[in-house]
């Protein structure tokens, strides 16, 4: 294949990760930093279909949400014209084609903390419709568990939140982009 042919990755930053992670929070920092259009799908989602993800889930099911995510991921790899900050679903690499999505949609980062730190940032918001759980600390541990094979295999970088903030993971997850689109393996 000559190099006319080979596929262009496009230049976009795609922040994966379990639910509270800190993707919304380090993908505004990116924004700001980059002028990148900021892509928060699930607000996207919310916007798109009228309704909060906790409705989506109770109404409609978790597949539903979860069609509404690859179709998402779909039309985003359709905007080539313009570069994209985007902020997944925790639960986005479910599924295979959705994990392919993101890999060609650009640089993928796995934003990854301890289970503890995850709890503690997401037991108090009753808008995660996962967690509304009898056990939720044992639900975060199952679906950790479940998802990190996913994660890794998605992800270009991994970063560790717990401990930095979002300005200094903006600075590592920048300083990585940069010489993964200038050295694409």
């Amino acid at each position: 294949m000559s190099m006319d042919q080979q596929e262009v990755i496009p230049k976009n930053i795609v922040l994966i990760g379990f639910m509270g992670s800190g993707k919304s929070t380090v993908g505004r920092e990116l924004h700001q930093r980059l002028g990148y259009s900021l892509t928060d799908m699930d607000r996207l989602i919310e916007e798109t279909i009228g309704k909060k993800i906790t409705e989506i889930f109770k109404e409609e099911g978790e597949m539903v949400f979860r069609d509404f995510e690859t179709l998402q991921l779909l039309e985003i790899a359709k905007q080539t014209e313009k570069r994209h900050i985007i902020s997944t679903g925790g639960g986005v690499v479910i599924r295979a084609e959705n994990r392919s999505l993101l890999r060609k949609l650009g640089y993928v980062v796995w934003l990854r903390a301890p289970e503890n730190v995850i709890f503690e940032r997401t037991s108090r918001n009753k808008d995660r419709p996962l967690l509304n759980h009898q056990n939720a600390r044992e639900r975060v541990s199952s679906l950790l568990a479940e998802r990190e094979p996913w994660y890794r295999e998605t992800a270009h970088l991994i970063v560790d939140t717990s401990g930095l903030d979002s300005s200094e993971i903006a600075t590592g997850i920048l300083e990585s982009a940069r010489y993964y689109f200038t050295n694409p393996a």
